[in-house]
């Protein structure tokens, strides 16, 4: 029998995330599309706040710079260009080129969401650290084998 228990509400939808190899062009080219100003970039923060890890080592040398467009009510576009160290982000882009990176879920409790998405889904953390101002927590996992695409979990403080 199915276990119809949620794991993820609809409405924590809250961004599509993309790699790219080149910011500010991504950033010039949606703002074209979008009919708006181009946004600011924002650092993936230093690794004595995020405290980062990839495959679960610390990754003190991983380092991001992000766009966000805001396309509706609590969703985001995230542009995402990576340093040259292999991460989860750098290594996607080496494998599958630019594009769609993953899609991310606002939850109230990462451990427990990332748990049942292991249970049920097989995934399988790739990363995870806090937000470049410490005020909430991200987690990558990938969910390939089943949901066909790579999950983010946010977790506000």
């Amino acid at each position: 029998m199915l276990n119809l228990e949620k794991i993820l509400e609809p409405g924590e939808f809250a961004q599509v995330g993309f790699v790219v190899n080149n910011l500010q062009e991504a950033k010039e080219a949606f703002a074209k599309l979008f009919g708006v100003d181009v946004p600011e970039n924002v650092s993936g923060g230093e690794y004595e706040i995020t405290k980062a890890t990839t495959f679960g080592k610390p990754s003190p040398d991983v380092s991001i710079q992000m766009a966000f467009f805001d396309l509706s009510d609590g969703v985001a576009l995230e542009l995402i260009e990576p340093n040259e160290v292999s991460s989860v982000w750098r290594d996607h882009l080496e494998k599958y080129g630019e594009g769609i990176h993953h899609i991310a879920f606002r939850v109230k409790d990462i451990d427990t969401t990332a748990a049942k998405l292991k249970e049920v889904f097989g995934a399988v953390e790739e990363s995870q650290g806090l937000y470049g101002d410490a005020s909430g927590r991200y987690m990558y996992l990938n969910t390939q084998k089943i949901l066909k695409c790579r999950l983010e979990l946010l977790q506000s403080f």
